[in-house]
């Protein structure tokens, strides 16, 4: 089981509502009775102090709500996380901040990842957060090409769906900025794969890493690709992803920072991601 965040704070919620609740079972009747045993005569500052509760109990009592709210937001609702790389290119890009729905494919238990209620599942197109298959530690972000029962190939840098080419319509030359010059010079494609367009990357001048050109997409599974395709590592090289290593569907970027372009790009603020 990993020690993300999800984890800590389930732990947190935990501790912190077991702490609330012993006092509030256990030690809340007996200062209760400790005061009555005092009579009429007590202080003020003598009641006071015999119904405090212990400092770790205040701090329990405070944070508990505070903890619970958080956990179902990030765990039900949205989750937040930013592109550490330019695999995601032109979509994407470094120091991008953008927001997750977290129950478009369905709701699942912290921690666990187990499903509790279907709500949706992924299309072509969808791009989605997930745990590395390789080290379920690790966030990824990339494109679904492939749902199950599809047929993958990705021959001379064109992608084929169930044996139908994928359009690429010619945009021009990517300029890049800050993190992203380092693909300046690649060529840019329109690309359409559900109804919905989207622009990839593609560098005729690097080598091809990837020796299989064909997949068929297991039941439960997606094969993905990064929109860079010739700077990411995605399901060319290590596979597809399993549904239930599906965190959720990428939807806004809601804030940019990238120290190596000048700090925030107030222009990528509440885009659509598509």
């Amino acid at each position: 089981m990993p020690m993300d965040f999800a984890f800590i704070l389930v732990v947190l919620v935990a501790v912190s509502g077991l702490i609330w609740g012993v006092d509030a079972v256990l030690l809340a009747p007996r200062r209760r009775a400790a005061l009555a045993a005092l009579g009429p005569t007590a202080s003020p500052t003598e009641a006071a102090e015999t119904l405090a509760p212990w400092t770790v109990v205040e701090y329990a009592r405070s944070f508990f709500p505070v903890f619970l709210v958080v956990l179902l937001l990030r765990s039900f609702v949205v989750e937040p996380f930013r592109i550490p790389s330019g695999s995601m290119m032109p979509t994407l890009l470094v120091g991008d901040f953008i927001l997750v729905n977290k129950f478009g494919y369905g709701l699942r238990l912290p921690v666990l990842n187990t499903r509790i209620l279907e709500v949706g599942e992924p299309e072509r197109g969808d791009v989605v957060v997930f745990r590395y298959p390789e080290d379920p530690a690790i966030p990824y972000i990339k494109r679904i090409v492939g749902v199950p029962g599809d047929t993958i190939r990705y021959l001379d840098r064109q992608l084929f769906v169930n044996g139908q080419a994928v359009p690429q319509e010619p945009v021009g030359v990517f300029q890049g900025v800050g993190y992203g010059t380092r693909s300046t010079g690649s060529l840019e494609l329109r690309v359409d794969l559900t109804g919905t367009a989207h622009r990839i990357l593609i560098d005729p001048s690097r080598p091809n890493l990837v020796s299989r050109t064909d997949w068929t997409v297991p039941p439960g599974h997606y094969f993905v690709l990064g929109d860079n395709r010739d700077d990411s590592r995605d399901s060319r090289f290590w596979g597809f992803v399993p549904e239930d290593h599906l965190v959720g569907r990428a939807f806004v970027i809601w804030m940019n920072w990238d120290w190596s372009a000048g700090g925030m790009d107030v222009g990528r603020l509440g885009d659509w991601i598509r």
